[in-house]
């Protein structure tokens, strides 16, 4: 898969997965990564799937419509890959957290579904439930953050909800920070996510 990887300065800090929104690239979320966690290991990641050449994670039948037959495939194939990667750079495999956009959170929302302990930590911004009907894995304790937009056409406040409800269910500590700005991923939105990931995350690898 196309992706970069930037050491970072924190040998403590955990490594930031980042997954971009439709029509974006591996870079997309570098400057949030940095307001995120300055000293984490960064991966940013490229979706493998085209639409209308714009890069994507999964393909989908119509916006709101995932096929989930390729999200099934393209979350394996990423699993895959944060494995092969943590070995080609040396990172733990057990310190990433998700940072994701709109598909890129769909993407990493679909790992949490499928798979146990592949995140020790996920800031979703707005996410929609990748999938219904599905037996989670075991989440307890798992720090998430979901970012939404009470008017977002895209992920509507419902979908927001019904995510948290599942995530929670299955043992996930979630926490949802609310804006109206639609489905953009603002600055207030970001610096949200970052003192939540400061409280959450940076905190308790200081302890550790």
């Amino acid at each position: 898969m196309r992706h970069i990887f930037e050491q970072g300065t924190d040998p403590k800090a955990p490594t930031l997965v980042l997954f971009h929104g439709t029509g974006g690239t591996e870079r997309d979320l570098l400057p949030l990564a940095k307001r995120i966690s300055s000293g984490s290991s960064v991966l940013g990641v490229r979706g493998n799937v085209l639409e209308n050449g714009m890069p994507r994670f999964f393909r989908r039948l119509a916006e709101g419509v995932f096929d989930e037959e390729d999200l099934i495939f393209r979350t394996k194939e990423l699993y895959d890959f944060l494995g092969s990667a943590a070995d080609q750079y040396g990172f733990d495999r057990a310190k990433l957290v998700a940072v994701g956009y709109s598909n890129g959170a769909n993407i990493a929302g679909s790992l949490l579904f499928h798979y146990e302990n592949v995140f020790k930590g996920a800031i979703l911004h707005h996410p929609m439930v990748p999938r219904r009907g599905l037996t989670l894995p075991d989440l307890t304790g798992l720090p998430v953050f979901i970012g939404a937009g009470t008017n977002d056409p895209i992920c509507p406040p419902h979908e927001t909800e019904e995510l948290h409800k599942l995530l929670g269910a299955a043992g996930a500590s979630v926490s949802v920070h609310w804006e109206r700005f639609g489905h953009q991923l603002t600055a207030s939105e970001a610096e949200a996510a970052a003192a939540w990931f400061r409280e959450r995350l940076a905190v308790a690898d200081e302890r550790a």
